[in-house]
C-alpha cells in the first residue's frame, strides 16, 4: 500500500459472488522511527513527522473502522476521508471507503476505492485480492483471474488461501474448471475451513454429475461458516439426486426457515450463480 504502518485484519466476507475480502485495518504493533532533537542535552525522542503522519493515519482508519461496526457509516467516511487529507496515498483509507460504499449498496462507487487501493498498493497480495473480489462479484470474473494472480506474487501476503479461493471460484464461473479444481484444492490445503473453496468445490462436483463429492464438498461448507442461502439449495439439490428426499427436504425447510425471501431452485436443478 503506499504503506503506512497501517496493517489488514483479515475479515472473510462471503459476498454474493462468493468471493472473500479483506476489510478492516488493526493497528502495527512494529517499532516507532525516533529522532534524537538533541546532542547537548539529555536525550530526548519523539516520533520523526513521518511517523507522526503514519500514526495520525492508523488512528483515523481505526475510528473509521469503529464507526462501521457500529453501522455509523456516514460517521465512518468522514474518518476515512481524514485520513487521506492527512496521506492522500493511503490505500487502507480507499479501502474502507469501498466498504463503506458496498454497505451502502453502491456497487460502482466501491469499484472505483478499490482499484485505486490497488493501484496504490500495485504487490500488496491484500489490495489486489480486494479488487478482483470486486470484479467477479460484478460479472467481470475474467478479468479478476489477473488480478488474484498478482495478488499471490506477493511473498508477504498472508492469507494466499484467500486469493486462490476466489480465483477457482471465479475461473469456474468462466469454464475453466481443471484450473478451478486445481486452485480450490490449493486452498482448502492451506485453509481446510475456507468456506468460499469448500462452497465452489461442492458447485464444480454437482455440476459434473460427481454428487457424492459433491455432498462431502457441501457438509464441510455448511460446517465451516454459517449457512447462506446458496449453500442451503445446492445442499438440497445434491440429496435430491442422491435420492435422499428427507435429507433434500430438511435442507428446503432451513432454507424457508433461515432466508424467507430467497429463491428457492428446482429440487436437482442447477444453483443460482
Amino acid at each position: 500500500m503506499l504503506r503506512s504502518t497501517v496493517g489488514v485484519l483479515v475479515l472473510t466476507l462471503l459476498v454474493a459472488s462468493g468471493c472473500s475480502r479483506l476489510s478492516f485495518i488493526r493497528p502495527d504493533p512494529g517499532t516507532k522511527e525516533f529522532e534524537r532533537v538533541s546532542v547537548s542535552q539529555p536525550v530526548e525522542v519523539r516520533e520523526s513527522p513521518a511517523a507522526e503522519q503514519r500514526t495520525a493515519v492508523r488512528n483515523r482508519l481505526l475510528l473509521a473502522q469503529r464507526e462501521i461496526m457500529r453501522s455509523n457509516l456516514d460517521g465512518a467516511e468522514r474518518e476515512a476521508r481524514g485520513a487521506l487529507k492527512i496521506d492522500g496515498n493511503s490505500s487502507d483509507a480507499y479501502t474502507l471507503l469501498a466498504v463503506i460504499e458496498e454497505r451502502r449498496g453502491r456497487r460502482a462507487e466501491a469499484g472505483g476505492y478499490y482499484q485505486r487501493a490497488a493501484e496504490l498498493a500495485p504487490k500488496n497480495g491484500g489490495a489486489l485480492n480486494n479488487y478482483g473480489a470486486w470484479l467477479c462479484s460484478n460479472g467481470r470474473a475474467g478479468e479478476s483471474l489477473v488480478w488474484f494472480e498478482r495478488a499471490l506474487q506477493d511473498p508477504s501476503y498472508a492469507t494466499p488461501a484467500s486469493a486462490l479461493a476466489n480465483s477457482g471460484a471465479c475461473a469456474d464461473e468462466i469454464g475453466q474448471a481443471a484450473r478451478a479444481e486445481r486452485e480450490l484444492r490449493a486452498a482448502i490445503e492451506l485453509d481446510p475451513q475456507n468456506a468460499v473453496a469448500l462452497a465452489a468445490l461442492a458447485q464444480l462436483h454437482f455440476r459434473a454429475g460427481r454428487y457424492m463429492d459433491a455432498r462431502a464438498f457441501s457438509e464441510r461448507r455448511l460446517a465451516a461458516a454459517p449457512a447462506d442461502a446458496r449453500a442451503l439449495q445446492l445442499a438440497s439439490q445434491i440429496e435430491h439426486k442422491l435420492g435422499d428426499t428427507a435429507a433434500a427436504a430438511r435442507y428446503v425447510r432451513r432454507l424457508g426457515e433461515e432466508f424467507p425471501g430467497a429463491v428457492q431452485g428446482t429440487p436437482g436443478g442447477s444453483t443460482q450463480r
